[in-house]
């Protein structure tokens, strides 16, 4: 494979919304020379070439919650699904990183909570929408409530080549995948080359990010041990109400906002965890709801935009970093 082949195989830049964060994804080499061979396999593999698209990810919108640390209970959620409604090209996908709805031991009261999230969430103007759980929407009784509402808690698709995997780490009401659904994803996963494009979508971060927070996945170096074997994977979690990028070896996680109230930098703070004051005179700072031109600068008195630019490389040897953020968010 020429030098200039092995740089880019699939890239994915993301604007971020606040609300979450909308990410395009394209071949970045032309289907010439080895590459484009490359492109034909994973066709077979995966039964799609890879093609453009673009997809949205949301997080925690706590459908029920209303209070203190914020009163604004679902204007946010709605306003996001305005905001994706508006967006000058109709994204493919909305994958939803768990925290739905505001737990709530009684039933009835969740069951009201599940289908006020679904009536919001069905007003987005995009072909498919894919969820995974929260623990305040799957740690009370195991998922029972959730899967009635949206099938099953973990699965896989494929789209454009791309393929994608919802992984449950709350219904065991503790952070953790377990062994079955480890076994799962094993068996998921092997029928790809190594170079297959992966985007897994979760709701806690698989990595250490803040045990003491709750902010961990007890068995997350056995999903990351397999997963490392891939070259071109991406995570995207939720959680813990704000952004955040982190790497492990040649895998990125991305965390999206939330759509409720965030919490503070984990690495900046001792104390105990707290949500971040209520501002009303700013009332989305923080969930950073934005808008976005096309030059990607910030309209006067608009909120400050974040650009990313991932890209998912293809190498020709395992080990080197396989995911690249070459511009970090601005803080808010």
């Amino acid at each position: 494979m020429k030098p200039s082949d092995r740089r880019s195989f699939l890239k994915i830049t993301g604007a971020s919304l606040g609300i979450g964060v909308l990410y395009s994804a394209y071949p970045a080499a032309l289907a010439q020379g080895r590459v484009g061979d490359m492109f034909s396999i994973l066709g077979r593999q995966n039964g799609e070439k890879v093609t453009p698209f673009s997809f949205v990810q949301l997080s925690d919108a706590h459908v029920g919650f209303n209070g203190p640390p914020d009163p604004l209970g679902t204007k946010a959620f709605e306003h996001a699904v305005d905001m994706i409604n508006a967006l000058p090209r109709r994204p493919d996908l909305v994958l939803f990183t768990g925290d739905l709805t505001h737990d709530t031991e009684d039933k009835d009261v969740h069951t009201q909570r599940m289908r006020q999230f679904l009536e919001i969430s069905k007003r987005m103007n995009v072909p498919a929408i894919k969820y995974v759980p929260g623990e305040h929407d799957a740690g009370l009784d195991g998922g029972a409530l959730y899967r009635e509402f949206f099938g099953e808690s973990h699965y896989s698709f494929d789209h454009r080549g791309v393929h994608f995997i919802a992984l449950d780490n709350v219904s065991c009401a503790k952070p953790e995948i377990g062994s079955e659904q480890l076994a799962w994803l094993k068996k998921d996963l092997a029928r790809f080359p190594k170079t297959a494009p992966i985007v897994v979508f979760t709701h806690r971060p698989l990595f250490d990010l803040r045990p003491d927070w709750e902010w961990f996945t007890s068995d997350g170096d056995d999903v990351m041990n397999v997963l490392s074997a891939y070259d071109n994977v991406t995570v995207l979690y939720g959680h813990i109400h704000r952004d955040d990028e982190h790497e492990t070896g040649h895998i990125h996680h991305y965390a999206a906002r939330s759509l409720i109230f965030a919490f503070p930098d984990p690495t900046a703070v001792t104390a105990p965890k707290k949500p971040i004051p209520f501002d009303k005179d700013h009332p989305f700072k923080n969930l950073g709801i934005r808008t976005v031109n096309v030059n990607g600068k910030s309209a006067p008195g608009a909120h400050s935009v974040a650009i990313e630019d991932v890209e998912l490389t293809a190498r020709e040897f395992r080990g080197i970093n396989g995911v690249h953020q070459l511009l970090r968010n601005p803080d808010v």
